[in-house]
């Protein structure tokens, strides 16, 4: 079993749409008994909440369901259990660092390292319009792609 969690600051965004559209890949591959998807965030802000409606609507009209997924926090334990845990901007990676245990800092990376474009960032869309929401998938679609190949060729 790999384990992967997808984290962003509020985990109302960015990483439930990567939890969403990660996981709707790996149930597409017959990959649900060998990959475990999970999200949270760093901060405390959001937590037992739903994603943020517009994340839900972007991505429910890709065919995307991120209506079970609440809003949680990032806890030691979580180095422990996730075989990655995927930042989706340096300043969650940082804070993800900084958490981990020493011998689990290897298990953390920017999320994007799994994409073809040239970005390292996932921009928060929270404060934005509609667009960055589609932006939001459009980026995390390609990296959920490559890192589900990633993870089928260590298996």
């Amino acid at each position: 079993m790999q384990r992967v969690l997808f984290v962003c600051l509020g985990n109302i965004c960015r990483s439930p749409t990567a939890q969403g559209v990660f996981q709707r890949l790996v149930e597409e591959a017959g990959l649900e008994g060998q990959i475990e998807v999970e999200s949270a965030g760093t901060s405390a802000y959001h937590i037992g909440q739903p994603p943020d409606s517009r994340s839900i609507a972007t991505a429910s009209a890709r065919g995307y369901d991120l209506s079970s997924i609440r809003a949680q926090q990032v806890i030691e334990a979580d180095f422990l259990h996730y075989d990655l845990l995927l930042a989706m901007d340096g300043e969650n990676l940082r804070a993800l660092q900084q958490m981990a245990p020493v011998q689990h800092r290897n298990k953390v990376e920017l999320f994007l390292n799994y994409g073809s474009c040239n970005r390292h960032e996932v921009p928060d869309p929270y404060y934005g319009g509609e667009n960055g929401f589609e932006e939001v998938v459009d980026l995390v679609e390609d990296a959920a792609r490559g890192l589900l190949n990633k993870l089928r060729d260590t298996q």
